[in-house]
């Protein structure tokens, strides 16, 4: 694939991320947003220390965002030719989890609208968790990808489906 180096955040993905997350004492969402992508170089250094793998490099992933353990949201650039805003959203936790958390920005709006962050979307299986709908983040939604509603229970499982394959891909790259 031939990536280019634009670290420039897409509008919706700005407007998305200048919302506040409530964590609310382990009952919201556990989600913090940068400002910026991280460099080139900051996230080759992280995925080589992630996999343990020196060899590799982080060009496929553009990281947005953490939970508070320090586990990675990042755009997984694994379609040719397309935009940044096409490409799936996964989540890379601090302690193994991996996830494709939706096919898409637009589906990742319609995640977070529902209540989910990245890290609640990739170990949904919390029994005593329960999401809660932001209505500011569903009005970002709305905006952008009004034509793709959805629940983020339905862009979780989609994404799911389309990468079922997404946790060995990764652990491959492990040593």
């Amino acid at each position: 694939m031939i990536h280019t180096d634009d670290r420039q955040f897409p509008a919706a993905l700005a407007a998305v991320l200048a919302i506040p997350f409530d964590y609310n004492d382990g009952e919201g969402v556990d989600f913090e947003p940068f400002p910026a992508f991280l460099s080139a170089e900051e996230t080759t250094d992280w995925f080589r220390a992630w996999t343990g793998n020196a060899e590799i490099s982080g060009d496929d992933f553009r990281v947005f965002g953490q939970d508070g353990s320090g586990g990675y949201a990042a755009f997984w650039l694994i379609r040719p030719s397309c935009p940044l805003v096409d490409q799936p959203v996964v989540f890379l936790g601090s302690e193994g989890e991996t996830g494709v958390v939706a096919r898409d920005l637009g589906a990742f709006l319609w995640l977070l609208a529902g209540g989910f962050g990245p890290w609640e979307a990739a170990t949904s299986d919390e029994p005593d968790w329960t999401p809660s709908p932001n209505r500011q983040l569903v009005a970002v939604a709305e905006r952008f990808a009004a034509d793709r509603q959805q629940s983020a229970a339905a862009v979780i499982e989609q994404a799911t489906r389309e990468f079922p394959d997404f946790d060995d891909t990764i652990m491959e790259l492990c040593r």
